[in-house]
């Protein structure tokens, strides 16, 4: 299995494995929209021995209060339902933070299972005053910090792009 930076030709097995993974079709869509507006600031791939797709993961840029502070937000993570359980997911999560971290970015935002994503270093965004437009996400609205002074005077609501808001 390899990790590495997605790349053009990988886009039609990324679209195949977001389709399998999740029950709709949303996360292949906001990934091709995303993509085509040039809002996926790191996509990593996961194949196996044949180039084959088997996991996935992206982050875009956020903002918070309408202000742009190198800000991303993980989403979505996908590994194909036959090679889960082997660490993959955590492998593509801590090969973006430090990733996003060499690039200087100050930190990560996620919606996601709370179990899965403190194991991964993220702490709840509420624990911060922080917090994202969508109802009842209070627990799984998570933040990984990649700069000391990220929090520094920040709070309030963080915007994903508009794609998300088609999900």
């Amino acid at each position: 299995m390899l990790i590495r930076v997605e790349i053009p030709i990988d886009a039609p097995g990324i679209d195949a494995l977001l389709r399998r993974t999740f029950e709709s079709d949303g996360e292949a869509n906001l990934i091709h929209d995303l993509r085509e507006d040039g809002q996926i600031t790191l996509g990593l791939v996961a194949t196996d021995d044949e180039g084959q797709v088997v996991g996935y993961v992206a982050f875009s840029p956020v903002c918070v209060e309408g202000e742009e502070l190198q800000w991303v937000g993980l989403a979505p993570l996908a590994v194909d339902e036959g090679w889960r359980g082997q660490g993959i997911g955590r492998q593509l999560v801590y090969e973006g933070l430090d990733s996003l971290n060499e690039f200087g970015y100050a930190a990560v935002v996620t919606l996601g299972d709370p179990k899965l994503y403190s194991r991964l270093g993220f702490e709840p965004a509420a624990k911060y005053d922080l917090h994202c437009r969508w109802p009842d996400t209070q627990q799984a609205f998570q933040l990984h910090k990649l700069a000391e002074d990220a929090l520094d005077g920040v709070h309030g609501l963080v915007e994903y792009s508009d794609h998300f808001n088609r999900l």
